[in-house]
């Protein structure tokens, strides 16, 4: 794994250091509050910018519809 060094004021370093759990790294802390955020309100936020065609969405129901008959026949999705 590369490693690469930052310089941050005292302050800085004591909110981090304040948001440590345990025995996690700074790195690992830096990860957890920056991460972005992956929930259903996230989702629906940005529900507007999603466009999926209506040959998509058959397809997927078609997809669906199959497997709920059986798994071994179902139809395999190609890119």
């Amino acid at each position: 794994m590369a490693l690469k060094n930052i310089t941050i004021d005292i302050e800085a370093y004591n909110l981090l250091a304040a948001e440590k759990m345990g025995e996690e790294s700074f790195s690992m802390v830096i990860k957890r509050l920056l991460r972005p955020v992956h929930t259903a309100s996230n989702l629906l936020q940005n529900l507007d910018r999603v466009m999926v065609s209506d040959s998509t969405l058959d397809k997927t129901e078609e997809i669906i519809n199959a497997r709920k008959e059986s798994f071994v026949n179902s139809p395999v999705i190609e890119e």
